[in-house]
């Protein structure tokens, strides 16, 4: 189980605290904050692209393959959803995340793929995924 403190510092700025370490979430300037640390939408991709990233590093490293590196490269929009090729719904915006992977070591074409579809096995692109709920805690 995850646990994340969030705590207010000043204007937008929030502090985001997990074990010992430490995070800070602000806004860019541009939208009133003072761009002193990842926006929240960033720091979801930066969970999405870790996750990513770990778990192929694991696959290939249980499999014996030369994965030297992985780049994750992610980028969030919201989007008409008729503009959307593969989205099931054509009604109103969705989110649309993009990812682009990119691998440096002595891969063949095969694996490369299967790091392809292992990328998207990721528990937190699993949990973006759904289903998902948010309960509010009680006191």
């Amino acid at each position: 189980m995850a646990r994340v403190r969030v705590l207010h510092l000043e204007n937008y700025q929030h502090e985001a605290t997990s074990r010992d370490h430490s995070v800070i979430v602000d806004e860019p300037r541009e939208v009133g904050g003072d761009d002193q640390g990842l926006n929240p939408y960033e720091l979801l991709l930066s969970a999405l692209g870790g996750c990513i990233a770990i778990t192929l590093r694991m696959y290939a490293q249980r499999k014996g393959w030369d994965l030297q590196d992985v780049e994750v490269e992610l980028k969030h929009d919201s989007v008409h959803a008729e503009d959307c090729q593969t989205c099931e719904t054509r009604d109103g915006r969705i989110s649309l995340i993009t990812r682009r992977l990119r691998f440096t070591g002595d891969l063949d074409e095969e694996q490369r793929e299967r790091l392809r579809e292992i990328a998207q096995r990721c528990p937190v692109h699993r949990t973006l995924l759904g289903p998902l709920e948010i309960h509010e805690a009680e006191d």
